[in-house]
């Protein structure tokens, strides 16, 4: 029995790691070019570990563009949107999991079914809201509308299903010592929806970080430029400088790293929905 259960650990640690390596090898050949001359780029058969490693791409990157400009905006806003959008749904999903009120689950199944509207639909509505509010050309329409979205309305779904798998009697137990429903959330469902909520920044985060398409059609300055934006600008038609463009990409990869290894516990936690321990 013994043998068998060692033999099939085994199998499942070398089944992990060949997909680990798999998942891994985009992320190795995006450092190992940026690291490469522009000539080794193209060689063949490929040259898996540059000859020498080119640091002055990653000076470039802030040389030869405002880099630094394109990485601020983008941070600032997904910080904004995170923080905004994790506020709100922990507010809103509390309300749609422990309070009473008329028509409650017609309201969430109504702001539910937003989020089956594609972007591009809503794409001119909105464009023309925001421009008639004077805020094209802001930042503005990149904070506002995503936490409000379709991507505010999955955080308070996610949030919500976590929070009515909370035993009941807690809410009777904070009742009896006199706790209002404000103090009710504040003190023990919020605590208690953190692993929800380190789900909800993580993608939060991550959309806001690579959104595209939304500050393509709202922003028209340079200086207002968020990174997916400025590194779209290193593809033109003269060439792309693809040791340049892969160092960009690796450094605008790290805060995402960095935000999934702060929240992992609790986004594992978060996604099988365990609610108490």
């Amino acid at each position: 029995m013994n043998n068998k259960k060692i033999t099939s650990n085994l199998a499942s640690y070398l089944v992990l790691t060949i997909v680990s390596l798999i998942v891994l090898f985009p992320f190795f050949w995006m450092v190992s070019t940026s690291l490469k001359t522009e000539s080794e780029v193209f060689l063949f058969p490929p040259q898996w570990i540059p000859a020498a490693w080119e640091w002055i791409n990653y000076i470039r990157v802030f040389t030869e563009m405002p880099f630094h400009l394109y990485f601020f905006n983008s941070m600032y806003i997904a910080a904004l949107v995170t923080a905004g959008t994790c506020f709100l749904s922990a507010l809103a999903g509390y309300a749609f999991a422990r309070l009473h009120f008329p028509f409650k689950n017609a309201i969430f199944l109504f702001l539910l079914s937003g989020m089956m509207i594609p972007t591009e639909v809503t794409a001119i509505p909105l464009f023309s809201w925001m421009s008639n509010l004077g805020f094209i050309d802001t930042h503005i329409p990149l904070i506002l509308p995503p936490m409000l979205g379709s991507g505010g309305m999955f955080g308070v779904f996610l949030v919500r299903q976590f929070l009515i798998t909370v035993p009941i009697e807690l809410d009777e137990a904070a009742k009896m010592d006199g706790c209002s429903p404000w103090r009710t959330f504040r003190s023990i469902m919020l605590p208690i929806a953190t692993p929800a909520l380190a789900t909800v920044s993580i993608f939060t985060f991550m959309n806001s970080w690579n959104e595209f398409f939304e500050p393509l059609i709202y922003l028209n300055t340079k200086e207002l430029f968020t990174l997916p934006i400025g590194l779209s600008m290193l593809t033109t038609d003269a060439g792309v400088d693809w040791p340049l463009l892969l160092a960009a990409s690796t450094i605008a990869t790290v805060p995402i790293l960095v935000v999934f290894f702060l929240a992992q516990n609790k986004f594992i936690e978060g996604i099988a929905n365990t609610g108490l321990k």
